[in-house]
Order: C-alpha cells, then sequence, then structure tokens
C-alpha cells in the first residue's frame, strides 16, 4: 500500500452531518492537584498539600467527548450509578455536548478513578468500580436497537468493566444494518469482537492475544491470521513514539508520530479511534481517517489528563504540518 497523503482539513459542517454512536464504559476521572514539602510523621509518604479539584471524562465517556469536540454528533448508550458521581458524570457530557442515554444502575457505584498529582507528578491513583447489573444491560442493549438505525458509525469503547456484557450483539446488529463497526478493544479473548470493521490495540494490547514479534514480517503475518480468523475489516496498531500503522486488505501503511511535546499519552487512544469514527462517519476514506487521527493523537499527548481534541486544534495542527 503507498504511504499517507497530505490530507487537508474535514470541513466543519462535513463532520457535523456524522452521528457516532458510542456504547462503552464510562469513568469519572478526578484530579486532586497540590504540592508536596514534607513527610508524614506518622508514616513514610508524602504529605499533599490539595489546592484543587478538577473531574473530567474518562472511558467512553471520553470518547464521545471527542467526537463532539470534533463537531460531529455523538451519542452515548452507558451505565451510571444513581450517586453524586454519576450526575456529575452526566453534568459534564452535557456541557461537552454528548447526547447521553443513560441507564441508571442503584446497586453500583459509578465508576470513578482518583489521581493524586504534586507539581504535575502522579503519586496515586485510587479506583471506585463494580460491575452493573444484568437487569440494566438487557434493558441498555434494547435501547441500542432503537439508536443504531438513526447513527452511521458504532464505536464500542471497551475499558473491561462489564458495560459491554453483549458486544457480540451489538456488532452483530449494527453490521446487519450496514453500519461500520469500530472497536477498542481490552483483554486477550478477541473472539467477541469477531466481524468488527477496524480495532485499535495499541502495542501491548496486540501483544497481549498474538504474541510478541521479531520483526515487522512477522507482526504483519500473525495481524493477517488475526484478521482472517475473526473477519476483522482492517486494524490500527497505535505505536507511541513510533506512529500507527493500518492493517487491511490492501495492504500495510505505517503513519509516523507527529507528536511534538509527549506530556501525558493517557487518553490517546481515546482520541485516536474517535476521530476514526467521526471521520468515517464524515465519508472520509478510512487511510486518510487515520492521517487525521494521527494527527489528533500528537496534539492530545500534548496535553495534561484526559482533555479531548477540539476541532479548531486539528485544524491547526494540520496547518503546522502543512
Amino acid at each position: 500500500m503507498p504511504g499517507p497523503m497530505s490530507v487537508a482539513p474535514v470541513a466543519r459542517e462535513r463532520l457535523a452531518a456524522a452521528r457516532v454512536l458510542v456504547v462503552g464504559d464510562v469513568i469519572l476521572d478526578r484530579y486532586w492537584f497540590g504540592t508536596v514539602d514534607r513527610i508524614s510523621p506518622e508514616a513514610p509518604v508524602p504529605v499533599l498539600h490539595a489546592q484543587r479539584v478538577e473531574e473530567r471524562l474518562g472511558g467512553a465517556a471520553n470518547v464521545a467527548a471527542n467526537v463532539a469536540g470534533l463537531c460531529a454528533h455523538a451519542s452515548l448508550l452507558c451505565v451510571v450509578g444513581t450517586d453524586e458521581a454519576g450526575e456529575r458524570l452526566l453534568a459534564l457530557l452535557s456541557a461537552s455536548r454528548v447526547e447521553a442515554h443513560p441507564h441508571r444502575d442503584p446497586s453500583i457505584a459509578t465508576i470513578v478513578k482518583l489521581r493524586v498529582m504534586a507539581r504535575h507528578q502522579h503519586l496515586l491513583r485510587i479506583d471506585f468500580e463494580e460491575p452493573p447489573a444484568k437487569e440494566i444491560l438487557r434493558a441498555a442493549l434494547g435501547q441500542f436497537e432503537a439508536l443504531i438505525d438513526t447513527h452511521q458509525v458504532l464505536l464500542l469503547s471497551d475499558y473491561a468493566k462489564g458495560g459491554l456484557a453483549h458486544v457480540e450483539q451489538m456488532i452483530a446488529g449494527a453490521r446487519a444494518r450496514g453500519r461500520p463497526v469500530m472497536v477498542d478493544p481490552k483483554g486477550v479473548d478477541w473472539r467477541r469482537y469477531r466481524g468488527a470493521t477496524l480495532i485499535t490495540p495499541n502495542r501491548k494490547e496486540l501483544r497481549d492475544v498474538i504474541g510478541g514479534w521479531s520483526s515487522e514480517a512477522a507482526l504483519h503475518a500473525r495481524v493477517d491470521t488475526l484478521r482472517r480468523d475473526l473477519s476483522i475489516g482492517a486494524l490500527l496498531l497505535t505505536r507511541s513514539e513510533e506512529g500507527m500503522t493500518l492493517f487491511d486488505d490492501r495492504g500495510t501503511v505505517h503513519v509516523p508520530t507527529e507528536a511534538r511535546d509527549v506530556f501525558d499519552v493517557s487518553g490517546a487512544g481515546d482520541t485516536v479511534i474517535a476521530t476514526m469514527a467521526a471521520m468515517v462517519g464524515a465519508g472520509v476514506p478510512l487511510l486518510e481517517a487515520v492521517v487525521h487521527a494521527n494527527r489528533a493523537a500528537g496534539v492530545v499527548v500534548g496535553k495534561l489528563g484526559t482533555v479531548p481534541v477540539g476541532y479548531d486544534e486539528l485544524v491547526a495542527a494540520h496547518r503546522v504540518q502543512a
């Protein structure tokens, strides 16, 4: 396959016509920022003088916010608890122009990742999470059947928190309607993603499934086998500082990274798959969408934490590379 071409920004109006349905595990990211000037007299641990708190969208919620940030229409089907964290997450979704379709589960706490930061250094992370009830997931599957008809792309954001128990039925339902299905995978059993149009693992996620590779030729052969066995249309391997590689029926193409300053890679995978979904929903060819996604990833790694990339930022990144 030929190398990546130079692509122009996609018109805002074209992206605004794209409708992406995101389904997956939503997370409320909380950050406690402060300074550390002493060690506790009670134990050999740093004492944080907390100065401010920030709350951001994480998981599938961050994916949906990235889709909306690119001016595409983002709908989000998810499960949250009937708690304060769930209310905050829904408020943040509304502020991000995401059309949320939440199913409230009173038996669980909304997933929260609490990060304690001192001068931008990560001291500690505390996770609060419980899997949703099966009855809630069945209700969400019923709503999925109604929503998919009004959307052009299905994006499945799997964080292995239990929200995608019916992923096989969702893929089958979307493909039966001719909708492309994009999956950000998790875990080692990818049979549940059989029939997906595009899957976007990072190096570790792919290595956990196919094993290590000693050469690019070995990697290509193993990916081809995986795609054939699982009927996956294309695989986009994100390779951090090395950029990303697209494998599909036309061959393989590598797109070098465009990151200028790498500050924080968290959320980069969310940005990549969100950009791919928005672009494909807008009718952009797959390889061109990869170039846009690579450019968006180069922007987001220069930010702290999970922060969506906006349309204007992506256009500005295009101008820098032009």
